[in-house]
This record gives structure tokens, sequence and C-alpha cells, in this order.
């Protein structure tokens, strides 16, 4: 079956053209400039709207009132569909630190899953349990741990489906661990930490390449008795090849940041994240199942206020956030797809438009609403005005 998008401003890799978008079998034929006649196409007017690729969220816990670590495939579905329509598109479901038989069942589900016709999963992230207990923010305290070799070794023994695992690289362990997601060819990724510049080297030096919800839950430049210290955050900065993501809602990381990060690791390093827990898409702000967590001034807190413990966005806030923070729009929508398909390394087949690749496609309008979500061709959102 035959889609065509017309008249829209269609981002690609080499930057913005009006063409239109034919797409066949769920997958893009060709981004042309000249008009072409499909009669039995299904026909959507773009009408001088962005036309874009749809958002990967690399760091995401829930959304419409439920939440992966549920670890029931009820669970998974409905965040799966609650999000797609804000313009996620697909995702690596997070769990944070838990017990490992709730990492076992989330592994079959996804695994289950992410086999199925047009799934959005690209395989399940790990978010702990090797975080420092001085860093754990909103995560439960019981659950953080050292590594433990036999365990890590069972997981990653018995499945493919692990893409991404977290750390803090500065405790005892994690160098074997380090070395055993690069034998399974699972992306390391820094987080909850209070690692200083040689372990965060150190780390990537061991292919650590990544750093979790960059600013949060990690140390910046401070004091150690009378001597000022690197951070987390400037050891990052030192290493040009480290990528990062970003909780771009405005609060996590206030807008002055967002440039900051911007000008120094650019858009080809920085992917956006939501980090969203279930109260985001549509999920209920006052039902929240920890009861340690409250939603107030737009984001999820610990009741305390001792802690932020992640968010309530979506992909599209995340874009509008940037853009409103002086990031150009075509960067805002590269962060939120093009970077992050590179660093989960499925850029072959998703993160941009281009003839080969899955149509994976988002409209927004000039104020960044979302009009029409596709995913590999099937429509999640909007409408197609018919045939012609």
């Amino acid at each position: 079956m035959f889609l065509k998008i017309v008249g829209g401003k269609v981002l690609t890799p080499s930057g913005t053209v009006n063409a239109s978008v034919i797409v066949k079998d769920g997958v893009i034929e060709e981004i042309t400039e000249s008009p072409v006649d499909i009669p039995d196409a299904k026909v959507y007017d773009a009408k001088g709207l962005h036309v874009v690729p749809g958002g990967i969220d690399i760091h995401i816990h829930g959304g419409g009132g439920r939440e992966f670590e549920e670890a029931t495939e009820d669970a998974f579905r409905a965040v799966m569909t609650s999000h797609a329509r804000y313009g996620t598109t697909s995702f690596l479901p997070t769990l944070p630190a838990c017990p490992f038989e709730t990492i076992r069942k989330s592994v079959s589900i996804c695994e289950k899953l992410i086999s199925e016709p047009d799934s959005p999963l690209l395989g399940l992230h790990l978010e702990g349990p090797y975080l420092n207990p001085r860093k754990v923010g909103a995560i439960i305290p019981e659950y953080v741990t050292p590594p433990v070799e036999g365990d890590y070794k069972s997981i990653l023994e018995s499945t493919k489906v692990i893409k991404r695992w977290d750390y803090a690289p500065e405790l005892p362990g994690t160098e074997a661990f380090a070395l055993c997601l690069q034998k399974h060819s699972v992306l390391a990724s820094l987080a909850h930490t209070v690692a200083e510049y040689p372990q965060v080297l150190n780390a990537y030096n061991r292919g650590c390449t990544h750093a979790t919800h960059f600013y949060n839950a990690m140390t910046s430049v401070h004091n150690v008795r009378e001597y000022k210290h690197e951070g987390t955050v400037e050891s990052v900065y030192l290493i040009p090849g480290m990528t990062v993501e970003v909780i771009a809602d405005g609060k996590h990381v206030p807008p002055a940041i967002l440039r900051l990060i911007y000008q120094i690791k650019g858009a080809d390093r920085t992917a956006l994240i939501t980090d969203a827990l279930a109260a985001s898409a549509g999920g209920d702000v006052n039902g929240i199942s920890d009861g340690r967590v409250i939603v107030e001034d737009g984001v999820c807190k610990l009741s305390d206020r001792s802690a932020l413990a992640g968010s309530i966005a979506t992909m599209d806030v995340l874009i509008r956030t940037m853009v409103g923070a002086g990031i150009p729009f075509d960067d805002a929508i590269r962060m939120s797809s093009e970077t992050p398909a590179r660093i989960i390394g499925v850029q072959d087949r998703k993160g941009t438009l281009q003839k080969g690749k899955d149509a994976d496609i988002v409209i927004y309008d000039n104020d960044i609403n979302v009009k029409l979500v596709l995913r590999k061709g099937n429509q999640i959102t909007g409408s197609f005005q018919g045939s012609r």
C-alpha cells in the first residue's frame, strides 16, 4: 500500500526541503521535490507543516498510568500506546534498580513484543542496580548494589534484548562489568555517580561512551576541603567522544544549561529523553504508585523535595522546550531522532527520513503540536484526507 505526504517541509539529513514523502509497505520509498502520481495512494496534505523523523526515546520508564517496572505485558503495551500519540515512534523500555526477578520477567516480555510486526521496542534499558548510594535520587536504595558477576553474566548470556546498561564507574567491580558489556555489544552509560575525571576517562576507555540524564544524579565542580575538584559533568565535557542525554522538560535542566550542553556537545552528541513515569502521556498525576513521589510544578519529585524523580514529559514537550531555549528546530528534531538512533545503533533503519528506512514519521505544526504520527507507515494519530 502506498502513502503520500505532500506539501510539507521535510527534514532530511541534508536539510529541509519542500518535498513529498512516498511510503510503501511501511518503508520510505522516495523523497522527491517533483510531482508523483500514485492513483491509489492515501494522501496527507501537510500544508507547509514540518515533516520529520519520529522520536526515539532511549530512556523512558512509563506513561498512561503504567510503568515497565510492573513487568507485565499489559503494562508494556499501555506505555507503548500512550507515548506514540506524542511523537515517540520507538524506544528503549527502562527499568530502574529493581530485583533481578523483575529484570528477568521484563526480558521475557520484551523478547516477545520486539518480535511483533511494527513493534516500537528497540531492546531493554537497565538503569542500575550498580549505582552509587550517594546519588540514588528517587531510586529505591535497597536495590542498589555494586556489580555482582553472577547476576549480570546470567542475564547477558541468556538474552540479546538488553541494549543498554547504566552504572556508576567508581564502584568496585565495574571494570569487569564494563568488559562484559562490551563483549555482549551493550551500550554502557555512566549514571547516578560521583566519578571524577580519572574514573570517567577510565570508564570511557573501557567502552562507557554515554552519560545518563546529564547533570542529574551526578556531581559538578566541588570542593574537597580547600581544593576544587572536577565533577562528573566537567569530566564528560572533557571527553569529546562521549555522548549525553538530557531530560529537556525545562525542569530537570534549566534553559541556560540546555544551551550550554548544545554549544559544547552539539546536536550530534546530545539525545533528548523523557525519563517519563506513569503520570506522563495521559497518566493520572495523582495516581502514582510510589508513595514517595509527587507531581509538583510540572515535574515528578520526592515528597520531601530532596530530589527530582523522573518527568511527566512527552517527546513534543522536549522539542518545544529546546526550541524555547534557543536551539534551532531542526537540531532539536535531530536530537530526538537521528542522534539517539546512532547512539543505540539503529541508524541503519531509523532516525532520519531517507529512502529504505522505516516510515516513522511525525508532522508538527508551526507551534510544535503533533498533527500526524506514522510508525512503519501505520497511522497512530491524525488522519489522511483519502485517496486521489
